[in-house]
């Protein structure tokens, strides 16, 4: 199940019932000395220079573990309590600048800014410009409020121990957390803790979609209407058809404009393509509706934003609104018999739809999620962006785990809009919309990342040939 993100104080009681319980903070020391080993083994290559930078809490006691499992060669050490001599140290050391650096100097108990020397210390680290891994917190980040206490190591990773903090979750800490990642499995007791906000581990999807039945046929993984495509946006159409196909629904009709019917037909082909007409009738012949990718162009007509206001107002079949259809949707109106609505915004779209900026949807990202879905209906928002957000106005909020910056290009978000729709059009995964859409989110983020770990200039159709497959 997801891991709840917690305060500092909610991790500080929950080591206290593991305590209570007879576990020791040596086992659990040396557990996460083994996970921090095995995550900066991933991180180099053989031969590397490795630099262990351990302070004199449990933060450092964690990271020195970690040097027990690490190659016999190359990997060097540092127990720093005094910041001028731990300069020396780091600068004077032998060999070639580390290709990584383990950070343990602070860990989640600071909450008081650092003197000169310590932040001069940080700076001079941070100023290698090499990979770093932080040890559950980047040294220096207010782990509650993820502001830094007058200087912070700026992670390329940071495993964060049993679950999320809070404060890393915050965009004022993203240039520092780096990528975060949890190791939930450190020896302590099942979290007495249970939040609003949960963060997504992989395992949560390991039997999930659940098998088809041998017997299965098209008929019972349900028929998906997409609406989508305009004069110079018929490839948005394509991506979307394309991430619809890989959810395997049963079958997938695309409705474009006449000025794109041809380039979009052309590039598919178990996807039916038709044109678009001001009397299509989607009503009760599909089991879901995506409309707006794609849908860009000066001039559609406008029928075609009210049949997506009538269809959100009185549609039972479930529906997403992507892109430019976010702005055509009614407020302050419930889908009938608790039909599933979904909406998949980035920061600037849910902007417009809170009729605030950027870059107040970012300083409280959970709160805008949840008044975006209280104005529509009480629908269910995904809030793309760094760490994207699944939930609706109450109830659970899941936290994605994964993805990466190699996803900020164009058309990406057509290819998850269409598996998610291709997923909500199969009978079988609409009784649980959050895990559906859980699921939707992480793997596409997961695809990414597997993509990355083979090249970095990979290119959204590789996306769109990939999402789907197995993960892990």
């Amino acid at each position: 199940m997801p891991a709840p993100v917690i305060s500092v104080a909610q991790m500080r009681e929950w080591e206290q019932a593991t305590w209570a319980a007879g576990g020791s903070e040596a086992q659990v020391i040396a557990r996460v000395g083994e996970l921090v080993a095995r995550r900066a083994r991933q991180m180099i290559r053989e031969g590397d220079t490795v630099l262990i930078l351990a302070g004199k809490g449990h933060n450092g006691d964690d990271a020195l573990k970690a040097r027990e499992h690490m190659p016999d060669s190359g990997v060097y050490v540092h127990r720093i309590t005094d910041p001028e001599t731990g300069v020396a140290e780091i600068f004077d050391m032998p060999g070639r600048r580390p290709a990584l650096i383990v950070d343990g100097l602070f860990g989640i108990g600071l909450n008081r800014p650092l003197d000169e020397k310590w932040a001069g210390l940080i700076q001079r680290i941070n100023e290698l410009q090499t990979q770093v891994l932080s040890v559950d917190v980047p040294s220096g980040l207010n782990a509650d409020t993820g502001q830094p206490e007058g200087a912070a190591i700026r992670a390329s990773v940071t495993l964060t121990l049993g679950a999320p903090k809070q404060g890393l979750l915050l965009p004022s800490a993203w240039p520092y957390v780096g990528r975060l990642e949890v190791a939930p499995d450190i020896g302590l007791t099942h979290c007495p803790v249970a939040g609003e906000m949960n963060w997504i581990l992989p395992g949560d999807f390991e039997d999930y979609p659940p098998a088809r039945p041998a017997t299965g046929h098209k008929g019972d993984f349900g028929r998906l209407a997409i609406v989508a495509g305009s004069l110079g946006y018929h490839g948005a159409a394509v991506l979307t058809a394309r991430g619809a196909q890989r959810a395997q629904p049963g079958l997938i009709t695309l409705f474009t404009t006449e000025a794109v019917y041809q380039p979009v037909a052309s590039q598919l082909q178990a996807v039916m393509v038709s044109h678009w007409k001001p009397n299509l009738d989607l009503w009760g012949k599909f089991d879901a509706i995506l409309v707006g990718p794609g849908l860009a162009a000066e001039g559609l007509p406008d029928i075609m934003k009210v049949m997506t206001g009538y269809l959100w107002q009185r549609s039972t079949a479930p529906m997403v609104a992507d892109a430019s259809a976010l702005d055509w949707l009614p407020q302050g109106t419930a889908a009938p018999d608790n039909a599933i609505r979904v909406v998949t915004p980035h920061p600037g779209e849910a902007a417009r739809l809170l009729r605030a900026t950027a870059e107040q949807v970012q300083a409280d990202r959970p709160n805008a999620l949840r008044e975006i879905s209280r104005r529509l209906g009480n629908c269910w928002v995904i809030l793309k962006g760094q760490q994207t957000l699944i939930g609706r106005g109450t109830g659970s909020i899941l936290v994605n785990s994964t993805g990466n910056p190699h996803l900020a290009q164009g058309g990406s978000g057509d290819v998850l809009a269409g598996y998610l729709a291709g997923l909500l059009a199969q009978p079988a995964l609409q009784a649980d919309p959050l895990k559906t859409l859980g699921y939707g989110v992480w793997q596409h983020g997961a695809t990414a990342d597997r993509l990355s770990e083979n090249m970095t200039n990979w290119v959204v159709e590789e996306l769109a040939g990939e999402i789907g497959g197995k993960v892990g």
